[in-house]
């Protein structure tokens, strides 16, 4: 998935050109300090099977903060830094693992929000306010992939992944549209809906039965499609679906993980084990306690729930990075927490 040296600075220098010069995130900036103790309690086992899955003597740290809301990370091993999306702000911050810096690397995203690479390593973003999916090229020029179905605009595209095969799954909701906080407030014109983009370019609907779509993934082995129902009443949930062997036909649809503790489920990642690694936080339900809740929430392949990352902030999206992969990055609230695992991503 990496591209060449020379093309990662060709892509990066175009980028920042394109956007204001970097500085420092400072407004919103969450004070932190990391836990003096091993193991950090912010780590918690709820079942024996995930106690391998924790590193002892790695602390949760927090590696950037000072933004509205956080949401899209995605990591460029090739030049080991991390683009995660400050959706009001309109922005795209970057956090350096050479040099430990956060700044600005796009001061005008058109809202973006979720982010993906393809399987030749260029950027592809999830854009509120034009209402739709892109990809940023080499030289960074911008190729829109879609941005209208059967005619009709689409909603606001929130979260996307790329399977090995090329093809591009990504969830619009209306999210983005709903209010001028992360966009343009806009009446919908299509479903609440996911899609696929075939490695050919086609745009097909994946299903339009779902009530606010939101975080997507597939399993290790891509044999199962996993995706967030964020508006399921009365609590979210994640569907697990059958891949057909065309790559793209579902089928079995069933409840995986139900937030019915009053959690809200977002964005999630997984693991090369098959387990979810999931953002969480307080439904905002009477009764919901986001002290208790705010975090990442972690489940195996069955849908139980093994290990808890307690986080200050809300979580609501996440990927793993690190050189290795096993870094695990937090997209959350105002904040960017990092820990080293046990395990790395499956993508």
């Amino acid at each position: 998935m990496d591209f060449s040296r020379r093309n990662l600075m060709t892509f990066s220098a175009a980028a920042l050109a394109a956007s204001a010069a970097p500085r420092l995130a400072s407004a919103q900036a969450i004070p932190f300090q990391p836990s003096p103790i091993y193991p950090d309690p912010a780590i918690q086992i709820l079942d024996p099977s995930f106690a391998k899955y924790r590193v002892a003597s790695s602390s949760l740290v927090q590696v950037g903060t000072g933004c509205a809301w956080l949401e899209g990370p995605v990591w460029f091993g090739d030049g080991r830094y991390l683009l995660v999306s400050d959706v009001p702000n309109n922005r795209v911050m970057k956090y350096d693992e050479t040099n430990e810096t956060f700044s600005v690397f796009n001061a005008n995203s058109n809202y973006s929000n979720g982010h993906a690479r393809d399987q030749q390593g260029r950027l592809l973003s999830c854009e509120h306010l034009t209402r739709r999916v892109t990809r940023t090229e080499y030289d960074g020029s911008i190729t829109v992939l879609a941005d209208n179905y059967k005619g009709k605009k689409l909603n606001s595209p929130n979260d996307i992944v790329c399977k090995s095969d090329g093809s591009i799954w990504f969830t619009d909701p209306p999210f983005g549209i709903a209010g001028d906080w992360e966009g343009d407030k806009a009446t919908p014109e299509l479903p609440h809906s996911v899609y696929r983009i075939s490695p050919e370019g086609a745009l097909e609907l994946v299903t339009d039965e779902l009530k606010g779509p939101n975080g997507l993934a597939f399993s290790e082995d891509e044999k199962k499609f996993y995706v967030v129902e964020g508006r399921a009443a009365p609590y979210r949930i994640i569907w697990s679906y059958d891949v057909g062997k065309d790559g793209k036909t579902l089928s079995n649809k069933k409840a995986l993980v139900t937030a019915d503790d009053n959690g809200g489920i977002d964005g999630f990642r997984v693991d090369v084990d098959g387990n979810l690694w999931c953002g969480w936080g307080s439904s905002g339900a009477a009764g919901a306690k986001p002290e208790d809740l705010n975090g990442v929430k972690i489940f195996n392949k069955e849908g139980k729930a093994i290990g808890f990352i307690k986080l200050p902030e809300r979580c609501p999206n996440l990927v793993f990075g690190g050189v290795k992969k096993n870094r695990l990055y937090m997209a959350s609230s105002h904040s960017v927490y990092a820990i080293y695992v046990e395990t790395r991503g499956a993508v």
